[in-house]
């Protein structure tokens, strides 16, 4: 006989995404961008971007961006590529590096219910919720937090773009990309949730899985797919 212990539902697909935080110099921040700006077109020839963003609330002087690959062998691959690559090392990375000052790094997949979505329209402000659950994965809290994601994904509310749980990185970790109109609309947004019965039952129940919550509210870089 064997015995199959599981967390939650399997991981069906093999696309991944990989979400890189950039920290940079406070005086190279706008350098940083700029150079970005001109030569993102060298890193995006080798794989898919999904985004690009500048972080204004949540974390001073940093980038956050998403790539996607469809396997780990593709990201190898791409990874052996960029480094063999002369206009990305030299046009690039050798004038970036010494900008920055931390890099990190995330392997995340869709959550089962989830399915990545484009903003309904251009402009707009970017919300990165990112939260940090008890151990025991989705079999425990996943339910729970599914409905409390979805309460919030409402006509007059905010847009939901996709759902990610944590491979590699901190696990039992879930990240919430939301889009807003704008930085107001989305603190109006949060004064209705907080007076919406619907919204608060939802939160309730999955809140008693919840260690710790991050948000950052992001402003799309002009090259981003994501704008």
């Amino acid at each position: 006989p064997s015995a199959c212990l599981s967390t939650g539902p399997q991981q069906e697909q093999r696309t991944f995404y990989e979400f890189r935080t950039y920290s940079i110099r406070p005086d190279q921040n706008a350098a940083f961008l700029k150079l970005t700006n001109e030569k993102i077109h060298l890193r995006t020839k080798h794989s898919e971007l999904i985004g690009y963003w500048s972080v204004e609330y949540g974390g001073l002087n940093q980038v956050f961006h998403v790539w996607k690959y469809d396997s780990y062998s593709q990201r190898a691959a791409v990874r052996a590529a960029l480094a063999q690559d002369p206009s990305w090392i030299s046009e690039y990375i050798s004038k970036a590096l010494p900008m920055l000052t931390s890099q990190h790094n995330e392997v995340n997949y869709l959550v089962p219910w989830s399915r990545l979505k484009s903003p309904p329209q251009q402009g707009g402000v970017y919300e990165l919720a990112s939260f940090q659950m008890r151990p025991g994965g989705p079999a425990v809290w996943g339910s729970a937090f599914q409905a409390s994601m979805l309460s919030h994904d409402f006509p007059g509310y905010g847009k939901l773009l996709g759902a990610f749980h944590s491979e590699f990185g901190l696990l039992n970790r879930v990240h919430v990309l939301w889009w807003f109109e704008s930085a107001d609309h989305r603190a109006e947004f949060r004064h209705k949730a907080h007076t919406d019965a619907r919204v608060v039952a939802a939160v309730r129940s999955s809140v008693v899985h919840l260690d710790s919550q991050k948000n950052q509210l992001m402003f799309p870089c002009p090259f981003s797919p994501m704008k």
